[in-house]
């Protein structure tokens, strides 16, 4: 599965696992997935809750708990060197420097008791070495650069003291301080109201052009897919069963799941009084997964084979692949 053709290869996941070991059972939050992210591109994880995106970002992080949570196998090569097998020390160097995460909930992700300039200038001091004066004066640079107002006066207030959207500017700010390479962004937009979200994400997207750095956007809102990212990876029960661009993904979805996602999401160019159509059932319990494709008790689209197999997945256009027995344009089994 490739990113974007000649574009250099920055992040490579291969075959990775995550599992929570709990008193009811192995919870395979993540079970075998790959994925790549070439320099400058805006990938998408998307799914339902419980699906394995934000576990994904977690791994990538190595902010893992442990126990429950452990890191089964797998490869996290971030520009060629392997994630999981650096030391402590190596990884705190790369975490808040090359690879930084803009969390859901930002008044949760603030220290409430430090000011803003602190937490900010806490980054730029310990991986760039800044003075004190040199890291306040970025600081309010990083403000005004994610369109905070009076940036020079507030950079000494407190998380209390922004509303939601602010706060999120502040999370983006304290990605950006160390001008990382890639940024993973967890459902950014997740507290805001829809005009906030559009600037926060247009702060990002904006940012990204301007310094070529990748995100990673894990988001359950589809228009958020459909206006920035390039390519989009589908996950269900901690698999990637979907992979494409963002315009085939809408354009000609070739899982029956992608296809439900797209249903039951408004559209303004259907009449007003026309029924949304949701997904039938629940994801499943991901300490006793079914036989065959986890997808199958939902899935108005399976077959015998589906009972028994679960697919991989298979190259079904270009630069397309689905992980589905069925084509779901002609609901015959594929070749």
């Amino acid at each position: 599965m490739t990113t974007n053709g000649t574009d250099k290869l920055l992040l490579d996941v291969q075959d990775l696992r995550t599992h929570f070991f709990t008193q009811s059972g192995v919870v395979k939050a993540v079970d075998g997935v790959n994925w790549q992210l070439a320099e400058g591109e805006t990938l998408a994880l998307v799914g339902e809750s419980g699906s394995g995106k934000s576990v994904s970002a977690l791994t990538v992080m190595r902010l893992i708990p442990s126990p429950p949570g452990k890191i089964v196998s797998g490869k996290i090569l971030f520009q060629g060197h392997d994630i999981l097998q650096m030391s402590q020390k190596e990884i705190r160097a790369i975490r808040g420097n090359k690879i930084a995460m803009v969390f859901q909930e930002p008044m949760t992700s603030l220290n409430p008791v430090l000011t803003i300039r602190r937490q900010l200038t806490e980054t730029l001091e310990l991986h760039l070495k800044m003075n004190k004066k040199a890291a306040k004066d970025r600081a309010v640079e990083l403000l005004l650069m994610v369109g905070i107002p009076d940036a020079a006066r507030r950079v000494d207030d407190y998380p209390h003291q922004f509303s939601g959207g602010m706060r999120q500017r502040v999370m983006i700010a304290i990605a950006l301080a160390c001008d990382p390479k890639l940024i993973i962004a967890d459902e950014p937009t997740t507290a805001l109201d829809v005009t906030i979200q559009a600037q926060v994400l247009e702060v990002i997207k904006d940012l990204s052009e301007r310094f070529n750095t990748a995100i990673m956007i894990i988001t359950h809102n589809l228009g958020i897919v459909a206006r920035f990212a390039h390519r989009v990876n589908v996950m269900y029960a901690g698999h990637i069963i979907e992979t494409a661009s963002a315009k085939d993904t809408y354009g000609n979805p070739a899982h029956p799941y992608t296809l439900g996602l797209l249903q039951s999401v408004p559209r303004l160019d259907e009449p007003r009084k026309s029924r949304l159509v949701p997904i039938e059932g629940s994801p499943p319990d991901l300490t006793n997964l079914p036989k065959g494709c986890p997808f199958r008790p939902r899935c108005t689209f399976a077959i015998d084979r589906c009972a028994e197999e679960n697919p991989p997945l298979m190259l079904v256009g270009e630069k397309h692949w689905a992980a589905c027995w069925v084509d779901v344009k002609t609901r015959r089994p594929r070749p």
